[in-house]
Order: C-alpha cells, then structure tokens, then sequence
C-alpha cells in the first residue's frame, strides 16, 4: 500500500502546474473582479485575499463568457 501511494505522489509531482494566466488573460481577470465587486480586495490583498466561493464565481462568469463568445462565433 504504502508503495503504491509513493508512486501515485512521484507521478503527482512530475506533473506541470497549468498557469491560469495562460487559460485566462489577466485582463479578463480583472474584468470579472470588478463584475463580482471583488476588484478591492484583489488591488489590497491580491488574488490569494479573495475567498474561494467568490473565485469559483469568478471561473463561472469566464465560462459563460467564452461560451457566449463561441455561441455568437458560430452563428456567422
């Protein structure tokens, strides 16, 4: 068991972290901070200041985003 758990936490490890930057502009980001009044907090504190219901809200908003964007991309 305990092998088995090692090898999980090496694969785990060797893994590259995704950078949110690259999947969502830090322009964008800093729309739907002010969208979700939580662009204060984010200029004070930074992004770690903003509580976690506010950041899934935020990844929220960013997916309906692109896929009204999408939407309206292949209507023409």
């Amino acid at each position: 068991m305990f092998q088995v758990k090692n090898n999980i936490d090496e694969k785990l490890s060797k893994r590259r972290p995704i950078k949110l930057a690259k999947i969502m502009s830090e322009q964008l980001k800093y729309e739907l901070a002010k969208e979700l009044g939580v662009y204060n907090t984010v200029m004070n504190e930074g992004w770690g200041g903003v509580p976690s219901r506010e950041c899934g809200n935020l990844v929220k908003m960013a997916i309906m985003k692109a896929e009204q964007s999408m939407g309206q991309s292949n209507r023409y």
